[in-house]
């Protein structure tokens, strides 16, 4: 297959593999994630990647001239830059890279992480992708000098052109795969070979390791005791942290605001303990910190779209 001469990793094992297919499992502390990869093109491969966990220690190495597009579907992903350093893939975002920095650390705010990557092998697939289509050149180094001076990674906010390329790759019927694909592949070169790049140069916001770590630190204290409710202005005193930074960059790790992902993480503990437990509903409520039973049935209903009630029943 291609790419079988690259080293991905000692906690990455091939699980199964036939002719043009093979999936991976990728094993660490805190859980595990699956890459199914189709060889495409002579030197283009499509990994479906769904994880849950954490974070993974990438042992990702390779020797050969790479361009790889990763597209977020579900989740975060943490990426670790130089200078101590991190940025934040979302769902929908797009990002390329060269893998020559792939050998380090991620982590995924919200455990757990779905989507794709396009691999390309240039000196592998750089010919056989430049005359695919009569009249319509594709010139995979130029793309690269483009998305990816000196290395650089490139980051494209979620939009529509992106969605429309991508959202239908997440759900084909297998006999028709391949050729989907391939289909899909050249819309997404053209796309990139027309796009403008922006005076930022795809530069997502940064933030440094000890912001985040002390946002790592407050969502851990936010959510050993769940019945407490906090300011933001005491979050701000408690971990010495600037109010306007503090809320920038939570949202910058965890994609919301301090109020919404509590919420979400409250409700989701109720719906545990609904789908686990007889424990009436009003002793739930005040288990997840809320001492008015029709404040908490509105708010389940927000994020779970039916009443706590409607929802036990459902999971019976």
């Amino acid at each position: 297959m291609s790419f079988e001469n690259i080293d991905m990793g000692k906690n990455v094992s091939l699980v199964c593999q036939e002719e043009g297919c093979a999936v991976f499992k990728m094993k660490d502390d805190t859980g595990d994630g699956m890459m199914t990869m189709y060889n495409v093109f002579p030197g283009v491969v499509v990994l479906y990647n769904d994880f849950h966990m954490e974070r993974c220690a990438s042992g990702f190495r390779s020797n050969t001239n790479m361009l790889c597009i990763d597209h977020c579907r579900e989740g975060r992903i943490e990426w670790e830059m130089p200078r101590n350093s991190y940025v934040y893939v979302e769902a929908g975002d797009l990002q390329v890279d060269t893998r020559n920095s792939h050998f380090c650390d991620f982590s995924f705010p919200l455990s757990h992480y779905h989507g794709i990557t396009v691999g390309f092998l240039m000196d592998e697939a750089a010919e056989p992708l430049a005359d695919v289509l009569e009249g319509i050149t594709f010139d995979l180094h130029f793309l690269k000098k483009k998305y990816c001076p000196e290395d650089r990674i490139f980051f494209m906010r979620a939009g529509r052109n992106i969605e429309h390329i991508f959202s239908e790759l997440y759900e084909l019927p297998e006999q028709v795969r391949i050729p989907y694909l391939k289909i899909k592949i050249l819309e997404m070169l053209l796309f990139l070979s027309t796009q403008e790049i922006p005076e930022s140069g795809g530069e997502r916001p940064y933030f440094y390791k000890t912001q985040v770590d002390k946002i790592k630190s407050m969502k851990e204290f936010l959510t050993e005791d769940i019945t407490r409710h906090y300011t933001l202005e005491q979050l701000s005193e408690r971990f010495d942290f600037p109010l306007t930074s503090m809320k920038l960059c939570f949202k910058g790790v965890y994609g919301t605001s301090v109020y919404a992902y509590m919420k979400d993480y409250r409700m989701n503990a109720a719906a545990l303990m609904l789908r686990q437990s007889d424990v009436n509903i009003v002793d739930i409520a005040n288990q997840v910190g809320y001492d008015n039973a029709s404040k908490f049935s509105a708010a389940f209903k927000s994020v779970m779209g039916m009443t706590p009630a409607a929802y036990r029943k459902s999971a019976v």
